[in-house]
């Protein structure tokens, strides 16, 4: 009796150690070549959908966490400029929580700019992003969205996006000219970023990064691992696949915007099927973060948008 026993633990052990190895192993076709195994991209949400800028509907980067999780995200995406401290207690008190909520931390977005002709401006905004670079090390977070900035010569935001993200260089002052102060800085920071395991993602975001071309051009000139590109389906207002496509070699994070309520500042209609083949085109398996940016309510919206980008983009 103890002798069958002891066979029968043997081969169930055995049984579910196999199991186990064929889940986790890619599966092999008959030539013997690996199959790799289709999975899903982690959904997260940027904490800005919550906020939009909007003091009437500021919420902390603590109830963020907690509402992602409770909508079934698995990753948040914390807004730089939505935090109340910068003090180590805080940071490791938002990884505790996050960690409760099991949910990651997965990207720290920033406001910083390159695209001015004073020196001294431009090392401000590099010290901000090497900074900003210590800050995602000391919270867990493995990549942060960073920006060429702008010329600044739009009399606000709402201006900027009157004239659809177009913009006149400073009197005296050329595109060319930017060009080389941004990839100057990002050759400032990558070393910090490496050695912080924080990988730097250039979104597609006004100023010198409003086209594809623009986006390549200073990634491709700083030519390391740790700048590579965070792709934005919402910042190409014409025309915005091919654009998408171009940029998605270099993407090492997603943004998906919706716009439930309509645009604060405008309305696209983003066809999220077709995103998701231009993802499969690229095997990207990164994560995607929701930036919200429409006129519903969050408690609704937000909902909404995750089902819509569930449906859309993660495959089984």
């Amino acid at each position: 009796m103890m002798q069958g026993m002891s066979i029968n633990r043997r081969a169930f052990l055995a049984g579910a150690l196999a199991a186990s190895a064929g889940a986790v192993l890619p599966a092999s076709n008959s030539t013997g070549s690996e199959v790799k195994m289709a999975r899903s991209n982690r959904l997260a949400v940027s904490t800005y959908s919550f906020w939009r800028f909007r003091e009437d509907s500021r919420l902390s980067i603590e109830q963020c966490i907690r509402e992602a999780s409770a909508m079934g995200f698995d990753a948040v995406e914390i807004l730089h400029r939505q935090m109340t401290s910068e003090e180590n207690g805080y940071l490791q008190e938002l990884k505790r929580i996050a960690l409760l909520e099991g949910i990651d931390l997965c990207g720290l977005s920033i406001h910083q700019g390159f695209l001015n002709p004073d020196p001294a401006v431009r090392q401000k905004n590099i010290d901000h992003t090497l900074h900003c670079i210590e800050l995602a090390y000391r919270l867990g977070i493995p990549t942060i969205r960073v920006n060429t900035g702008t010329w600044g010569t739009s009399k606000d935001f709402d201006e900027l996006m009157k004239n659809r993200g177009i913009e006149q260089p400073k009197p005296g002052y050329t595109d060319e000219q930017g060009f080389e102060w941004v990839i100057d800085a990002f050759n400032l920071c990558v070393n910090k970023a490496r050695e912080c395991g924080v990988t730097l993602g250039l979104e597609n975001h006004w100023g010198l990064g409003r086209t594809p071309e623009g986006v390549l051009r200073i990634v491709n000139a700083v030519n390391s691992p740790w700048l590579g590109v965070t792709v934005d389906t919402g910042n190409f207002l014409e025309d915005p696949y091919d654009k998408i496509d171009a940029i998605m070699p270099k993407a090492v994070y997603m943004h998906a915007k919706t716009y439930f309520g309509g645009g604060i500042w405008y309305t696209l209609d983003l066809d999220y099927a077709r995103i998701a083949g231009i993802l499969r085109k690229h095997n990207y398996r990164g994560y995607i973060s929701l930036e919200f940016e429409g006129n519903e309510a969050w408690q609704t919206a937000i909902p909404k948008s995750l089902s819509l980008l569930r449906g859309a983009l993660q495959r089984g």
